[in-house]
């Protein structure tokens, strides 16, 4: 085999060469990722349980166990405490990174070296000269990028805890990077690394309406984090105007670095500019602001596929369907996955280029339901010789994402499930459908977060020119027999009518109902062991209101993701459950043969 170079150091025309070269040689460099990997750990503790010493492939085949998080977490608890990174890497350990914890569960503790901040900087370096391919002009002004750090915590022998993109913007690789003209920060660097996202949302958005008429790309890491923005300009506009107007910056700003970052963007008052300002803010409507305020925005970039979708219609209102929405990019906490080649394809449409230089990657094959295509009695023990390489999964087909990394991951199941869409050059190119440990269940029923993401988007449709949903999560409630799954929906009516209401979340609840599976079905309208399902409707706010719980509670903006489904008896029911404004029912059964 020849050896093929891995370097993370491309910018540019360069990182495009770069990614045509990988992508070529897809199996070659997947080769040498794994071999370098067993080079580097074959003397693990973790390794050498299993391969004794050993880095011949084939035996990491062999012997390797699939595993989930579960299984791994004892080491890195240990080394969290004090015990050496050779447990499960032959390079030092500098931090943990910190999981969001919202996709369907408690946040998991990743372990990461110094090496990942290259590969993470590769990735990032690829999205502006993809993007430079079909929007010209991305040179020729600044970028309204919404970036957040969380404060960081430690293990107890003294590793940092921090979000995996907190690592990244508290790096040399982000605060020491030469300045690039198609990604000038509208945002001071003091203004990201603030602590505090109140006041680090202030003086972004601040500086973001200074220079209004540069903006040429709008975005945030999520579609929720953006909308989040949006919801606090319009809470905030007045005060932001007046600094613009005054030239002095609002007393809320308490922090050092903030204060010193926006008084030189506030050097002399801007009366003009704050009256263009406070007349967009002020119209009744704010259909199409996006387009009002940065009239010179080409495209909104944040992650709007899987759980992201549901913000799409929100962003269509505010950009009034005129900026295009580019989801950039694959990653997690555990490793970076791959690229959006095609950046302007519809939301609907994304695929990820997985780009073979991040880890070593491997596949569970699945079913359409998301369930393992052979059968097991455990679906948690996968043999070895099930899962197949980068290169030799097939169009079409479901499965599901493991990653082997340098940082001491093996055989790891990351628990999304992908579907293969393409290929660019060698590389398979994957449309990421859903996270397989999220569902509902009630008796013989699991329903997954694509089944249901999928029911929600036909139902909403109910909707249409009355109001539209912002926001939803769900949870199976037991408390009663026969159990019922509860979608709690916050709405936007566009015209308010009491009689009208009821009746259109109950033709919601039907449509609901009506695209659940067959067993769903089955079990409401033969067996009688689920209940009508319940739609509860909430307050204007409170999925705002949960977010900050949740981020309250040690949760980071930059990585938040709605809970899809939410625990019977947690904080978050009962704060959901609080601000219910409206309960309903279906009134029939959905339709079911034999």
């Amino acid at each position: 085999m020849d050896v093929v170079k891995i370097d993370y150091n491309y910018k540019g025309d360069n990182a495009l060469k770069e990614l045509e070269r990988i992508t070529s040689k897809a199996a070659e460099v997947q080769d040498n990722i794994l071999c370098g990997i067993l080079e580097q750990n074959k003397d693990t503790q973790y390794l050498s349980k299993y391969m004794k010493g050993s880095k011949d492939v084939l035996e990491f085949k062999r012997s390797v166990p699939i595993i989930t998080y579960k299984d791994v977490c004892p080491y890195i608890q240990r080394i969290a405490n004090g015990e050496d990174s050779s447990l499960i890497t032959g390079h030092l350990i500098t931090e943990i990174l910190c999981s969001s914890g919202t996709s369907g569960g408690e946040p998991k503790l990743m372990p990461t070296i110094s090496e990942d901040l290259d590969r993470r900087t590769f990735v990032y370096n690829l999205i502006n000269p993809i993007a430079n391919k079909y929007l010209e002009g991305l040179d020729k002004g600044k970028t309204m990028y919404l970036n957040f750090v969380k404060a960081e915590t430690s293990t107890p022998c003294g590793l940092p805890i921090r979000t995996v993109l907190t690592s990244y913007y508290k790096s040399k690789h982000f605060q020491c990077r030469p300045y690039d003209p198609f990604n000038d920060l509208t945002s001071p660097i003091q203004t990201i690394l603030c602590e505090d996202s109140n006041q680090s949302m202030y003086c972004q958005l601040l500086a973001a309406l200074i220079h209004r008429h540069k903006v040429m790309r709008l975005g945030a890491v999520f579609a929720s984090a953006f909308l989040r923005a949006i919801s606090y300009l319009e809470r905030k506009w007045s005060q932001l105007c007046q600094d613009i107007r005054t030239g002095h910056l609002s007393p809320m700003i308490t922090d050092p670095g903030c204060q010193t970052a926006m008084s030189s963007l506030l050097a002399s008052p801007n009366p003009d500019l704050a009256d263009e300002i406070e007349e967009i803010c002020g119209r009744p409507s704010w259909k199409g602001i996006l387009c009002q305020l940065w009239p010179q925005a080409k495209f909104i970039e944040a992650v709007v596929t899987g759980s992201m979708a549901q913000y799409i219609p929100a962003l269509e209102f505010f950009s009034q369907g005129k900026i295009p929405l580019v989801c950039p990019m694959y990653a997690s906490s555990e490793t970076y996955f791959g690229v959006n080649v095609m950046p302007l394809s519809k939301p609907s449409d994304v695929v990820f280029t997985l780009l073979p230089n991040m880890c070593y990657f491997e596949f569970i094959p699945l079913g359409k339901n998301g369930t393992l295509s052979f059968d097991v009695e455990d679906e948690e023990v996968v043999p070895c010789d099930k899962v197949v390489d980068l290169v030799d999964v097939k169009l079409g087909r479901y499965y599901e994402l493991v990653v082997t990394t340098f940082a001491g991951l093996y055989r790891y199941r990351i628990g999304d499930v992908l579907q293969v869409a393409g290929f660019y050059n060698k590389a398979p190119q994957f449309k990421f459908i859903c996270r397989r440990n999220v569902v509902l269940s009630i008796d013989l029923d699991k329903t997954n977060e694509e089944d249901l993401h999928r029911s929600i988007t036909l139902a909403k449709k109910k909707l249409e020119n009355k109001a539209f949903l912002a926001e939803y999560t769900s949870y199976a409630d037991t408390s009663s027999v026969p159990g019922h799954y509860v979608l709690f929906w916050e709405i936007q009516w566009l015209e308010p009518d009491d009689e009208e209401e009821k009746l259109l979340m109950e033709e919601c609840c039907i449509a609901v109902e009506e695209e659940l599976d067959y067993i769903y079905r089955q079990c409401r309208k033969r067996d009688r062991s689920v209940g009508p399902l319940e739609i509860r409707v909430v307050k204007a706010g409170t999925f705002e209101k949960l977010m900050d719980m949740i981020i309250s509670q040690g949760g980071s903006l930059n990585q938040y993701k709605t809970p899809r489904c939410v625990k019977s008896n947690s904080a978050m029911l009962k704060l959901l459950d609080g601000h219910v404004t409206g309960s309903f029912f279906s009134p029939r059964d959905p339709t079911w043969s034999a």
